[in-house]
């Protein structure tokens, strides 16, 4: 999960009952085999004493930084978050290493053929 990211940054305050999704994605970061992806990844984390809610920051590679209301998201939804962009990244990559443009921009006549080499199964088949 940390190698789609450069920094992550979690706020909270250690009395406010609201702080379960903060401990578990920090939890997460702290994970052996997450920090062995990223070791440049910068984890910060923020003791605050307001009664500002937890908020998790994370930056991108690319520099993009989302926040999230600790307070509302849960951990595993921010880590599939971060894995489902991080997969884009890595597709944009190469893509871009590949020579090719980016985004890859589909003509709408396209989008609708039936893709070729697939036919339906026969009844036959099916059963075997």
């Amino acid at each position: 999960m940390l190698k789609f990211l450069s920094k992550v940054r979690i706020e909270f305050n250690a009395l406010d009952p609201r702080i379960a999704s903060c401990m578990e994605f920090l939890a997460q970061c702290n994970a052996r085999k997450a920090k062995e992806s990223n070791p440049a990844c910068q984890l910060l984390v923020k003791r605050r004493t307001d009664d500002h809610p937890p908020q998790i920051t994370v930056t991108f590679v690319n520099g993009v930084e989302e926040v999230f209301d600790g307070t509302t998201v849960s951990a595993q939804t921010i880590r599939n978050m971060i894995l489902e962009k991080g997969q884009f990244l890595e597709t944009e990559q190469m893509f871009r290493e590949a020579g090719e443009k980016w985004p890859v921009i589909i003509p709408e006549e396209e989008r609708h053929q039936p893709a070729p080499g697939t036919k339906p199964r026969k009844a036959e088949e099916k059963k075997q």
